[in-house]
């Protein structure tokens, strides 16, 4: 192997070090934050969720129906933006999403708090109270999956989360406490967002 290949492949692993390193707790949120939209489907209803990332690092999370009358409609070319914190006239604080269309043009969506159901919106401040003090994902995913839920679209929120925060766990990931529906066994990973299963290879998509 050559000088250059040695340096190349160090910067690499340095790289991955540093995405994949445990994020430091920062308490105090910055005022915009760079924002993934994630769009998945539960019982035929149509959600969106709103990831906030911090480094690159899920810092919080909101979700709920897209179609709804009260809900969010955004172009389906929409899957980045930014969570901007925001004070209103009288002294309360909300949260904006804004985007740039394909000319450049930036639209911004107010009140993420206005636009989903409260129950929804008080369940997501939990979870993202959670990401902000870093635990680590794959356990915030079992914790989400264990939460006792009575009420369906309550439920289909849970999974939706669950899908959403599952594409942030690094590949490899042991997924502890999985067991293969295949051959049984404790040997499930994370892989793409997935669950893989290195003793069979059976995959269980989210």
């Amino acid at each position: 192997m050559t000088d250059n290949s040695k340096t190349t492949a160090n910067e690499t692993d340095q790289k991955e070090s540093l995405h994949y390193r445990h994020p430091e707790v920062t308490e105090t949120r910055p005022v915009s934050l760079e924002c993934d939209v994630v769009r998945f489907q539960n019982n035929k209803e149509k959600w969106v969720a709103f990831v906030g990332l911090l480094d690159g690092y899920p810092y919080e999370i909101f979700t709920g129906l897209q179609d709804d009358d009260e809900g969010i409609v955004l172009p389906k070319s929409v899957t980045k933006g930014r969570i901007i914190k925001a004070v209103n006239p009288d002294g309360s604080k909300r949260y904006d999403f804004q985007f740039e269309n394909k000319r450049g043009y930036k639209t911004t969506v107010e009140g993420l708090s206005e636009k989903f159901n409260k129950e929804y919106w008080n369940y997501a401040k939990l979870i993202s109270g959670v990401l902000r003090y870093r635990m680590p994902l794959d356990r915030i995913v079992k914790l989400v999956s264990q939460l006792q839920l009575d009420d369906e679209s309550i439920n289909n929120w849970k999974n939706g989360v669950e899908r959403a925060l599952k594409k942030y766990i690094k590949d490899g990931t042991p997924a502890t406490g999985q067991h293969c529906p295949s051959c049984g066994k404790e040997s499930m990973i994370y892989q793409n967002g997935n669950l893989l299963c290195t003793q069979c290879g059976a995959t269980i998509l989210s």
